[in-house]
């Protein structure tokens, strides 16, 4: 029987298990939440649509009872706070890595061999804290970035060209932040045409741009974070597991030597089954796009800096 575990059941962990259920990705879905009542609230919510949207996947909602997390294949980290007023880089990162940790160490006791998707922000750098404190090796943690990313980048792209989303193919690579993702417009294509040969520059780098303040923007528009994307997409990294399905999606993985980089979690074309990352995709990136790289995984190394000046490493 497989069984997936979502920690956090705010709009981006309930909007995960929400889609986990729908599309029957695995037998029983957990979702575990620190404030009581939430998690169980919204199970029963989700529950009473069974008859309705016709799943058969069983959900059970917990108040931070990780027993009942036991033997998960898959466990999904959304919890975490937003930054607030007045409140600084180093103090958002301190109490998030402190949250992360706990969760990772809690989910462990009840399932050593489980996959760690990491969602909670700053991504890159959770999913290189969840790397070094849990001990697991790194096929097993894998930050969602690169997924959400490349999904907005292939909105944006089918926009433009006036096509259905689901014929076009593109991704992003790099940080998971507005200034540090690379979307890969050399790689994109429509029903395997270069939309380079279809689209202008003007018009993809416009492209380009929207993706990278994808998240911003739906801020500004909300007055939150978006949680429908983020969700699905985490949603669908976890069926590639699940299912075995080896699609080759952008992940935050760690590198040791691939991209030129070593000790550092970052966003790169990654095959992802049962066994988690399973193979790192050399993309033969141009100079271009190195020089890119290369001044994302710098931005990501601050961030990275931050842990070790907190002590939290």
């Amino acid at each position: 029987m497989s069984k997936v575990t979502v920690v956090g059941a705010g709009n981006v962990g309930a909007t995960c298990t929400n889609v986990l259920l729908f599309n029957e990705v695995a037998d029983q879905v957990v979702m575990l939440d620190v404030k009581e009542g939430l998690s169980e609230g919204k199970a029963l919510d989700m529950l009473q649509t069974a008859s309705l949207l016709g799943f058969d996947s069983k959900i059970v909602g917990c108040t931070n009872d990780y027993a009942q997390t036991a033997d998960s294949d898959v466990v999904v980290i959304t919890s975490g706070i937003p930054r607030k007023p007045g409140m600084t880089r180093e103090e958002l990162i301190g109490v998030n890595a402190g949250i992360v940790k706990s969760v990772a160490e809690n989910i462990l006791k009840f399932s050593p061999k489980a996959i760690i998707v990491v969602v909670s922000n700053p991504m890159d750098t959770m999913t290189y804290l969840a790397l070094k404190t849990t001990g697991l090796p790194k096929n097993k943690i894998i930050g969602m970035g690169g997924t959400l990313d490349s999904s907005r980048f292939k909105c944006y792209l089918s926009k433009a060209l006036n096509a259905n989303p689901t014929e076009v193919e593109g991704l992003v690579i790099g940080g998971h932040g507005d200034t540090t993702m690379i979307p890969l417009t050399r790689f994109a294509t429509y029903k395997g045409r270069p939309v380079t040969d279809i689209l202008g520059k003007a018009t993809l780098d416009k492209v380009v741009a929207d993706t990278m303040v994808g998240g911003a923007t739906l801020t500004s528009l909300l007055g939150t974070s978006a949680w429908y994307a983020p969700g699905a997409a985490a949603a669908y990294l976890v069926e590639s597991i699940i299912h075995d399905q080896k699609k080759i999606i952008p992940c935050c993985v760690s590198l040791e030597g691939e991209y030129g980089q070593n000790n550092i979690c970052i966003g790169v074309p990654v095959v992802i089954g049962k066994n988690g990352v399973e193979e790192i995709i050399d993309y033969k990136l141009n100079a271009e796009e190195n020089a890119l790289f290369e001044k994302s995984a710098a931005v990501v190394r601050g961030t990275n800096d931050v842990l070790n000046d907190i002590k939290v490493l």
